[in-house]
């Protein structure tokens, strides 16, 4: 029987426990202010975690999504990395930082600037209710120049994270940003390459990614994926997709894979189970011999052990009762 307490190898670096603190955007102040480290500190120093992959930054300022997000955009950004990283790697947590890059879920005062596959708006809810009243602002349908920049700024966030002392990075490709809206068949139009109509398509920029940042930070860094796997609405990204695109994402150099949603953002409509993705990262696992991750709602230990047994994640992400209260993970090992 395996338990929460169980260790795990991922990439090089063995985890203490199967728990990993997922990103969440704290809102705390723009960039990265002490009550942000403070509050990483405070987590990781109860030494129940196995891995704290911090809120996601930016990789480039058309590509902020929030204006209280941290920056990997810039090579002066390393220094104040070096404090994050140091916040987040005690007591023996390993830390990563999710790169994000926010494409048409981009700030408001950028979104005339909006980058996406396809010049179509946005399908995220709570991206829908900021256009209450008026009309979207389209984003720009992506040249071959501009996805070559894209990739670019991807792994120079990597290095940043690197040069900060991190164990790795999570590429993010959830939650309605930009790569996800590669993704996404509702967001995604086009037809050459990196068309919607295919899996291979909707995945061919994330394994272009996960391709150079390999190359470029070596064997001895964690790099990560998070997936919006599944859309929830008519004629979006679906379960059967999942398998292939995983296999894809290990292929190409992949370490982890970390299952959540796409156009629905974080949330998956009427699943009250603890575990929303766990159906989903069940179909990761069956195709792929990397470690998967799962969120969603979890809460107890019973459900957490629950699914590591039942095959459908090997690691646990204990996110919003992490972000109220700095011991739950510890109080969740001592039940």
């Amino acid at each position: 029987m395996m338990k929460i307490t169980d260790t795990i190898k991922v990439g090089p670096y063995t985890l203490q426990s199967r728990i990993v603190m997922p990103p969440m955007a704290t809102g705390f102040g723009r960039g990265l202010v002490d009550k942000t480290l403070a509050y990483y500190k405070d987590r990781a120093a109860t030494g129940a975690i196995g891995m704290i992959i911090t809120e996601h930054s930016y990789i480039s300022e058309v590509g902020r999504a929030e204006a209280e997000q941290v920056s990997v955009a810039r090579d002066s950004d390393i220094e104040a990395l070096k404090k994050l990283a140091a916040a987040v790697q005690v007591n023996g947590t390993v830390g990563l930082v999710q790169i994000n890059h926010g494409g048409s879920a981009n700030e408001a005062a950028l979104d005339a600037q909006a980058i996406a596959p396809s010049a179509v708006p946005n399908r995220r809810p709570d991206i829908v209710r900021r256009y209450k009243d008026k009309t979207p602002v389209l984003p720009h349908e992506m040249t071959q120049d501009d996805i070559n920049t894209v990739k670019d700024q991807f792994v120079a966030a990597a290095l940043r994270v690197k040069a900060a002392g991190f164990a790795g990075v999570e590429i993010h490709s959830a939650h309605s940003y930009l790569l996800s809206e590669f993704y996404s068949p509702l967001m995604n139009h086009r037809t050459d390459a990196y068309t919607g109509a295919a899996i291979e398509g909707r995945t061919q920029l994330q394994t272009e990614i996960l391709e150079a940042v390999r190359k470029a930070v070596g064997g001895d860094f964690i790099v990560s994926i998070r997936l919006g796997a599944v859309d929830d609405m008519p004629g979006g990204a679906v379960i059967d997709d999942v398998g292939a695109a995983a296999k894809r994402f290990e292929a190409a150099g992949a370490d982890l894979i970390s299952i959540s949603g796409g156009a629905n953002g974080f949330t998956r409509p009427g699943n009250t189970q603890e575990g929303w993705y766990r159906d989903v990262s069940h179909a990761a696992k069956e195709a792929v011999s990397i470690p998967v991750l799962v969120t969603g709602g979890i809460k107890t230990r019973a459900a957490a052990e629950d699914i590591l047994n039942a095959g459908d994640a090997d690691l646990i992400g204990i996110g919003r009762m992490l972000l109220a209260k700095a011991n739950y993970a510890a109080d969740l090992i001592n039940e």
